[in-house]
């Protein structure tokens, strides 16, 4: 009876749809897993080789948990609002909804195909009306509350206007925009209700605000940072430019401390960890505020070094900080604009990278020293970001390399004084900024203070003249939620007089409009401003044509669309409870699933998805709507499956270097296309001879070629991609036939092609799968040819999970070979060869090393190892020739998690019914790996003649006497008796002459 895994797959798959194997309750007695994928976006590519990774891992944790009597909730979903969708619209005219339904479809059946024990009940897509639906009900949660630093949590706005009514603004400690006037009970009584609004508008977790934002004139979107890459957009790689924008932003700054604390108590990676770290930046030191020379305004600055405050040589705005027009000079205008104007298309990222580049203009203003009131200059540059800090810095030379290398590069130009040096410490070759090992000096009442005491006193004389204060700051800024996108959540917003109305909770979801359009209008409108029914009518409650709006009962909607990250910020608390109609999900199931026990998914995602859905749960936490305070428990990223890339390399020209002299001739083709076989690039020999032919028929190279031997040649080449469907992927060798037949490569169907004995060899180098590379492997043929199982565990067989390796089609063989041996322990050609007989000890002890390492192999997340040791014990078992029921019943448990088809079969082949999805995983018991009896090495003299097995439980004159009685040692004695015997139990035996 043979191994047919494409029957045997096909058939569980169906038994587990039927039978809703996996599907979760919400009331169960048993303990509670919570086993989540980062959910893909469904791209028109499809899924290659390297996305199932993290979902064979999860797979294998969540089909183990199940047999440890665990409920196990393991759904699955898509991330599906997204830009390809929509540029795809913008080239075709379809709808992005069909192109994504579509590609979701394409996901679904490739996931089927691979044996995923998802509960698909519980499937979410973000781009689903009934889904975004509780996306935007969040948004309004958001929008009605305030962040109360007393009661260190979010609070409903009701509370803030309660405050407001009764003592005004004067005792409110709230995370709010600055510089907020001061009104008391009296006034705001007084105030108009739109007054009120706008003043709510400063302290909402949700607000609208003009802000710096990363603007892609090509996608016609604001861009994230970490949408951003060297400059350019992720998606497209377009140009970004910063420019200012009215945007929705979200005051995640108000949770920075919260989310920097708890990842204190997350199971995460160091590396992730510390890139939120670093993201949310912490910083201790001062505000300190200076006046600008015959201005009102005055520059705040935040520094942790105030100790350094008397080495102030000249100050730095950033180039789009809102003083720069103000207080720039007539005669510096034109510079400081040209300057602006050029920062504007440089990304934040790109900037802050730069450490290198060094530019900057003098703005012709001056500020005031605090304390000596000495002139500053004020210069703008480009590596002080205006979203950090306020977007100044006090530039101290001595004690910065940054400005001590500023202030070289401008050195004896206008507006750039000499440098101060407040450290008794040499400067004149780098700036010292140690905070410790020195005192400071020219620093007036500071003098002879080191940086602990200088600090505390320069804040304590900053506060006496009102000139600063003590201040924790943070890098970490208000996430912009805006995008002029078309396909992305609505927001259930529109405006009366300029400012937002939320819709009320009853009349959600409200659904994107059909558009004819997908691009901005020609007005630079969001592509929303393409429909025509687009208003809301406030006594109808719903949706009305944009003709009818008349700014009394009929207002606009907002134009733009909620960014990609909405959706994904609260999705896994969807699936605990993802049919509710009323609510994002119910009191009941919050309270049972609680947060996700185990999240795998890639670290690309550390800076972006990870800290804004880490800030929605704890919003949702201090509103009641969640349980917990972190969403996800443990993390694991998992590596990168690397595609191992082919090559051909076309000939761009030869160099000839005289061995003699060293010169050196570079000698052209002359509109030769030629390609040359990977395994003759370095051979000498070789290229010499091709080079001979070559170039045999032309008069010039005569004398070259009679003289081949005094030249080292070198071919210079350009590696073209190759699709691998035209190669041998085991021998490397390309079929030049189907290479010419392939669209990509019909321009060398002319070529002449160098080869190596008759075969042309192409190159191979590991790389990034990607379809650009054209090294993508399909899980589909692979699952074709050698089954599901096969892939599973091959994927894990690679390597570390949290490691990149490379994909070799070549070796999974090994691997459907193991299947086949497993299978031969159960069947022969004839059906099942299952005995009942009682095992050997021996077997028992292969059984027992293999539920020890897989059980350990699981709960450590090494399933690389694990698939080392089930290859092992098969090999054991079949020389063992074991086919005992009492074996190879626990042996299809353990290998179920990894391969559960081929488990399924074999378990239902032993004489059960039903699934093997629920049984009892197997025990480790520790009396199948004692030693009972011993191999001991039986030595004459030190040198080792024959091995003897003994029971373990022997006395040393026992085993004495056994020895000497066994004919071997009585031969290699020849009547001798020996003057000493040594004897260590379960070691060694030695004869000594």
């Amino acid at each position: 009876m043979k191994y047919h895994h494409e029957k045997i797959e096909a058939k569980w798959q169906q038994y587990w749809a039927k039978n809703q194997t996996f599907a979760a309750s919400n009331n169960s007695e048993k303990p509670k897993y919570y086993v989540l994928d980062m959910f893909p976006y469904p791209s028109g590519a499809g899924l290659h080789v390297g996305h199932p990774l993290g979902y064979i891992a999860s797979d294998i944790v969540a089909r183990y948990k199940r047999h440890q009597g665990f409920n196990v909730l393991h759904p699955q979903g898509y991330d599906s609002f997204g830009l390809p969708a929509e540029q795809y619209a913008i080239q075709t005219g379809q709808h992005p909804e069909k192109t994504t339904r579509e590609n979701i479809a394409r996901y679904r059946e490739q996931l089927d195909k691979i044996g995923f024990s998802f509960d698909w009940s519980r499937e979410v897509r973000t781009s689903s009306p009934e889904y975004y639906k509780h996306t935007q009900w969040i948004f309004i949660q958001l929008f009605e509350s305030w962040y109360n630093n007393n009661s260190d949590k979010a609070e409903s706005i009701c509370t803030l206007i309660q405050e407001f009514e009764k003592n005004g603004n004067a005792n409110v400690n709230a995370v709010c925009d600055d510089n907020i006037a001061p009104f008391s009970a009296e006034d705001w009584k007084s105030f108009s209700s739109e007054q009120q609004q706008k003043i709510l508008l400063q302290y909402r977790l949700t607000y609208l605000a003009e802000t710096e934002v990363n603007w892609c004139p090509a996608l016609g979107t604001v861009l994230a940072n970490d949408e951003i890459v060297n400059g350019v957009s992720e998606r497209g790689g377009h140009p970004v430019v910063r420019k200012k924008m009215t945007q929705w932003s979200m005051r995640i700054s108000a949770y920075a401390e919260r989310l920097l604390q708890g990842l204190n108590e997350i199971d995460w990676s160091e590396s992730i960890k510390e890139s939120q770290r670093n993201w949310i930046g912490k910083s201790v030191g001062a505000m300190v505020s200076f006046n600008v020379n015959n201005h009102e305004a005055k520059i705040d600055v935040f520094t942790t070094r105030p100790d350094t405050i008397f080495g102030v040589t000249f100050m730095t705005l950033a180039p789009e900080h809102e003083l720069v027009a103000q207080i720039t000079t007539p005669e510096q205008k034109a510079a400081v604009e040209a300057y602006v104007e050029a920062t504007a298309k440089r990304s934040e990222r790109e900037r802050m990278a730069d450490v290198k580049t060094i530019s900057g203009v003098f703005t012709g203003a001056y500020a005031e020293h605090p304390f000596t009131k000495e002139p500053i200059p004020v210069w703008i540059g480009d590596y002080v970001l205006a979203g950090y800090g306020t977007g100044a810095v006090m530039a101290v030379p001595c004690g910065d390399e940054r400005d001590y290398a500023f202030a070289n590069f401008f050195k004896g130009t206008h507006g750039m004084p000499a440098i101060k040096n407040i450290f008794n410490q040499d400067i004149s070759e780098a700036a010292y900024g140690e905070k410790s090992g020195f005192e400071l000096v020219n620093s007036d009442f500071l003098n002879g203070l080191d940086y602990k005491s200088g600090t505390k006193k320069i804040i304590e004389e900053l506060e006496k003249i009102g000139a600063g204060n003590a201040k924790v700051n943070y890098r970490l800024r208000d996430a912009v939620f805006s995008r002029q996108r078309y396909w992305g959540e609505p927001f259930p917003v529109y405006y009366v007089n300029g400012l937002p109305q939320m819709i009320d909770k009853k009349y959600l979801p409200i659904v994107l409009p059909e558009v004819e359009k997908y691009l901005p209008t020609e007005d630079g409108q969001p592509p929303l401003g393409n429909a025509t029914v687009w208003a809301w009518d406030t006594e109808k409650n719903t949706v009305v044509s944009n003709d009818l709006i008349d700014n009394t009962k009929v207002f606009p909607l907002e134009l733009n669309t909620m960014p990609g990250w909405a959706g994904s910020s609260w999705y896994w608390m969807r699936y605990m409870d993802a049919h509710n109609t009323e609510e994002f999900a119910n009191e009941e199931a919050l309270k049972y699933w609680e947060n996700v026990d185990l999240y795998i998914g890639g670290s690309e995602h550390a800076t972006g998805h990870l800290l804004y859905s880490r800030f929605w749960n704890k919003f949702l936490k201090d509103r009641g709507y969640a349980p917990t305070e972190e969403p996800f428990k443990k993390l694991i990223n998992q590596g990168m499956i690397l595609g191992m890339s082919a090559f051909v390399y076309r000939v761009q020209d030869y160099d000839l270097k005289s061995i003699k002299n060293g010169s050196l001739k570079k000698i052209n083709l002359f509109g030769k296309l030629s390609v040359i076989s990977s395994s003759i690039l370095k051979n000498q020999e070789k290229l010499k001879e091709i080079f001979a032919l070559q170039f045999k028929d032309d008069e010039s190279f005569k004398e070259v070629i009679s003289n081949i031997n005094d030249y080292e040649i070198q071919i210079n080449t350009i590696p073209i991609h190759v699709d691998l469907s035209v190669i041998n992927d085991l021998t490397n060798e390309l079929d030049i036939e189907s290479f010419l037949n392939h669209p990509l490569y019909s321009e060398y169907i002319n070529a002449e092609f160098i080869r190596d004995n008759g075969k042309y060899i192409v190159g191979r180098e590991v790389e990034k799968m990607s379809k650009s590379k054209y090294n993508v492997v399909n899980p589909d043929d692979i699952c074709n040819e050698y089954g599901a199982d096969t892939l599973r565990l091959y994927e894990m067989f690679l390597g570390p999970l949290e490691q990149a390796k490379p994909w070799n089609t070549a070796g999974i063989t090994g691997v459907s070979g193991f299947l086949k041996k497993l299978w031969r322990l159960y069947f022969d050609d004839n059906g099942s060869v299952i005995v009942n007989d009682e095992p050997t000890a021996e077997m028992y002890k292969s059984l027992h090393k293999t539920i020890k390492k897989v059980t350990e192999d699981i709960e450590n997340f090494s399933f690389n190892t694990s698939v080392s040791q089930f290859m092992i014990c098969v090999n054991e078992l079949q020389q063992l020739k074991c086919n005992h029921r009492a074996i190879l019943e626990p042996l299809a448990l353990l290998v179920s998690p990894y391969a559960p088809h081929i488990a399924e079969e074999l378990w239902s082949a032993l004489g059960h019914e039903g699934s093997i999805a629920t049984v009892a995983f197997p025990k480790f018991e520790e009396k199948y790996l004692v030693e009972s009896e011993k191999e001991y090495p039986v030595s004459f003299n030190g040198k080792m003649r024959f091995t003897i097995k003994l029971p373990l439980d022997l006395t040393k004159e026992q085993i004495q006497e056994i020895v000497l009685a066994d004919d071997r040692t009585i031969a290699q004695l020849a009547g001798n008796t020996p003057k000493n015997i040594i004897i260590v139990p379960g070691k060694i035996i030695n004869l000594v002459g």
